[in-house]
């Protein structure tokens, strides 16, 4: 290998591991590359917050010497990765985004860094997010805006922004990140990534609050499905720290997307706009046409009408409600939050028992219109997001072709009510508009269905390659 650090980011993590795993490159080579690319790259970004070297170099040090020692732990092992600045890493500050934390150093690591460190990955930053994650782009008041590494004027999205863009960018091969809305989905799909919502309780959610709660859930931001799969595979698992966690019915996500070569067959129902929000006519273009490329792939794609857009104020309510639970604790400080946390907060202290029951009772319709919905089909793939990435100076999208939306999360529907059924779904690359910006699908699955899911994302890829930065 050259010494050239662009010749090592622009790698995969699928092609890092192999290296070192060979003992073709090393853990300390690979991290100095995605530092160098960092010092460079990050300061016109704004993606990563926290840096963590010294730490970063001793544990790429000790996986150099277990690897040369034949002591090789996972394929994450001595790959350089990027937590989000609302999960727990000992030793490193981990402010959720808020002044409130801004000098907060966690004695412990949440349990899905715990894994990922004991994989052999290598923990080197904290990676961006608005105020504990309540905003659809990237932005707060302690380290600002962060920018789509594609064109800097416009934004990665949120909440996982500063994630997507590190990865987007080549400065870091894998970053970690949430997603309770779309917060890993819609950043993946304006950076050109694929990034993965897994089945509620596949990942640890130990120590977030509401450990009951299906609605946020970890997950990796990656360049390729396999190198998704394969973070993913660290990061699941059963844990007592987490009642409703749970063993995957799979043994290695990776494996079966390295091995899978066809959708032939394959049943997949594609819905333009299942929100009723509209789309931009360019993006679902883009869109429209990747999905029905999948026939010469030989699977069988069917367009169908599949209106869930009543879900939307369910949605609503049971979010306002998640955001009093995960800031029970300081309820007594919400003057000191920023003003969108805020005015979530106090939507959900305004709320009835009555509003929460028939907020319920909408979630059970729509969970069973897709249990029907997947008696015929094995994959359904939507836009997702009725937007192409838009400017970085705007905190969200107030209308669709003229048409006014009823809130600031609206454009984000069709993410949303994914989340509301607790069915896994992935962003992978459809292509690109005519500016040359990343535009995203949606594809969703049955629940513990990640490796199939991944496994068609690496067909899309296949059909939609749209380069590298």
């Amino acid at each position: 290998m050259t010494n050239n650090y662009y010749s090592i980011t622009n790698l995969s993590a699928s092609q890092l591991s192999k290296l070192i795993k060979r003992k073709k490159i090393s853990p300390v080579e690979v991290l100095s590359s995605h530092l160098k690319l960092i010092d460079k790259i990050n300061p016109s970004i704004n993606a990563i917050v926290k840096l963590g070297v010294s730490a970063a170099f001793k544990s790429a040090k000790v996986a150099e010497s277990d690897i040369m020692k034949g002591k090789w732990l996972s394929p994450l092992h001595g790959i350089p990765i990027g937590i989000k600045d609302i999960t727990e890493t000992k030793g490193l500050t981990t402010t959720y985004g808020s002044s409130l934390y801004k000098t907060n150093i966690p004695k412990e690591d949440a349990e899905v860094v715990a894994r990922l460190r004991k994989s052999g990955a290598i923990i080197l930053c904290k990676t961006n997010t608005p105020e504990f994650a309540a905003g659809a782009t990237t932005n707060n008041q302690l380290f600002g805006l962060t920018r789509n590494p594609w064109d800097t004027r416009f934004t990665p999205a949120g909440s996982s922004g500063g994630s997507a863009a590190a990865v987007a960018s080549g400065m870091l091969p894998l970053a970690h990140g949430t997603d309770y809305g779309g917060s890993i989905r819609v950043p993946a799909a304006f950076c050109g990534l694929v990034g993965i919502r897994p089945t509620p309780g596949l990942i640890p959610n130990y120590p977030m609050p509401l450990p009951w709660d299906p609605g946020q859930v970890h997950g990796p931001l990656a360049r390729t499905a396999e190198d998704a799969a394969m973070m993913l595979d660290a990061m699941v698992g059963e844990s007592s720290f987490s009642p409703i966690s749970m063993k995957p019915p799979w043994k290695s996500c990776q494996s079966y997307v390295m091995k899978m070569s066809s959708v032939k067959g394959v049943k997949i129902a594609y819905i333009a706009d299942m929100a009723g929000i509209g789309f931009e006519e360019e993006m679902e273009k883009v869109c429209r046409k990747t999905v029905f490329d999948l026939k010469k792939e030989e699977a069988k794609v069917s367009e169908i009408k599949f209106d869930i857009s009543y879900g939307r104020k369910a949605y609503l309510t049971m979010r306002a409600e998640w955001m009093v639970g995960q800031q029970l604790e300081r309820i007594n400080q919400i003057e000191k939050f920023g003003k969108n946390l805020a005015n979530n907060v106090q939507t959900g202290l305004a709320l009835t028992a009555l509003q929460m029951a028939e907020a319920q009772k909408v979630r059970n319709e729509i969970w069973h219109k897709f249990r029907f919905l997947f008696e015929k089909f094995d994959f359904i793939i939507t836009p997702c997001a009725p937007v192409s990435p838009f400017s970085a100076d705007l905190g969200f999208i107030s209308e669709i072709n003229g048409k006014k939306l009823d809130t600031y999360i609206d454009w984000i529907a069709n993410t949303y009510l994914i989340t509301m059924v607790s069915l896994p779904a992935a962003s992978v690359p459809a292509g690109k508009n005519s500016s040359g910006l990343p535009i995203g699908l949606q594809v969703i699955g049955r629940r513990f269905s990640e490796p199939e899911l991944l496994g068609v994302c690496k067909i899309i890829q296949k059909i939609s390659d749209i380069g590298r930065l």
